[in-house]
């Protein structure tokens, strides 16, 4: 794992090919970056992330900031004893009860769609190594949902 301005990248290592790649993780982008180093990664990395952030401030967007696990929200006080009561009477917490909802709603499917599975966003992307040496211009590997 590497971590760089609050994002965190999860590293593979391609032995056929002689190269590590990785992605960053926890956000709605698609961020990635290869090396055949440990150095030349750490670099593609940093530089992954600091081109992404320099692309959303050029289009004048706000950069998709990384997943910490907390969500806050506020629930009107008879539904919250209504959740309450009905985690109890399932023997759990009332975290993980929301959790376990969260979850079954996550897996339902897009109208129209065939099999089962997640019902998933298109995802934003930006391929560094899509990106030609020296080039700043990455608007061809950028793809917006």
């Amino acid at each position: 794992m590497l971590t760089y301005k609050g994002y965190t990248g999860h590293v593979e290592l391609d032995a056929e090919a002689g190269l590590f790649h990785g992605e960053v993780l926890d956000t709605r982008d698609v961020i990635t970056f290869q090396g055949t180093s440990i150095e030349e990664l750490t670099q593609a990395f940093h530089d992954s992330i600091d081109d992404y952030l320099e692309f959303c401030q050029q289009r004048g967007e706000e950069p998709d900031k990384p997943f910490f696990g907390r969500l806050m929200l506020r629930v009107p006080p008879p539904l919250h004893r209504k959740v309450y009561a009905q985690a109890k009477k399932e023997g759990k917490s009332l975290n993980q009860w929301i959790l376990d909802r969260l979850k079954e709603a996550s897996w339902t499917r897009a109208p129209g769609a065939r099999g089962a599975g997640p019902h998933l966003p298109a995802a934003r992307r930006y391929d560094r190594s899509a990106a030609t040496s020296g080039d700043r211009h990455v608007d061809d590997c950028w793809e917006r949902a």
